[in-house]
């Protein structure tokens, strides 16, 4: 990994010459170390308040002693600019791809994870009672297997199951009542 900067007296169209030609370089060659993956993107939007600084200079007007340099093609419309498209494109997938996972993660209902058990309410285990797989059903379903009981409410009786502390909103284990 390498930072490179460039400095000097430089008119707006060689200024921009150069941008241009730095910032193809960094599309194309930025990428290819474990930390520069990640630092890659940032340096990109780094570069383009210089961007906005060149913008802001004034342009040249009457030539110095040597003609300006040719600005050359925008970034994106250089071999360079394509190509660099692939790894952005691949990071943008990649960011929306855990965006998303992290989402389905942490939205309560998203995610398929452990369902949330209220008391009064009924439940079936879809798994055995080693590996537990609960989820809430109506109550006249005929899914039905078990009442939800608070055993601080009630205590829970003989023949009772003990639900997992994930399966209640409160972190307790909660009776399940057989209702057959």
């Amino acid at each position: 990994m390498r930072s490179l900067k460039r400095q000097g007296m430089l008119c707006r169209t060689c200024a921009l010459s150069v941008f241009r030609e730095m910032q193809a370089e960094t599309l194309v060659a930025g990428w290819w170390g474990p930390l520069s993956v990640l630092i890659t993107p940032f340096v990109l939007l780094a570069n383009l308040g210089a961007l906005s600084g060149i913008r802001r200079m004034p342009a040249p007007v009457t030539p110095g002693w040597r003609p300006p340099l040719d600005p050359g093609k925008p970034v994106f419309q250089r071999p360079a600019g394509v190509l660099a498209l692939i790894p952005l494109g691949l990071l943008g997938l990649l960011v929306t791809l855990v965006t998303g996972l992290l989402l389905v993660g942490l939205v309560p209902g998203l995610g398929g994870g452990d369902a949330q058990l209220k008391p009064g309410s009924c439940a079936v285990n879809d798994g055995d009672w080693t590996e537990q797989d609960l989820r809430s059903v109506p109550c006249d379903s005929v899914d039905a297997q078990f009442r939800v009981v608070d055993p601080e409410q009630e205590p829970c009786a003989k023949g009772d199951f003990l639900a997992e502390p994930r399966y209640s909103t409160e972190g307790i284990g909660l009776c399940l009542r057989p209702v057959r």
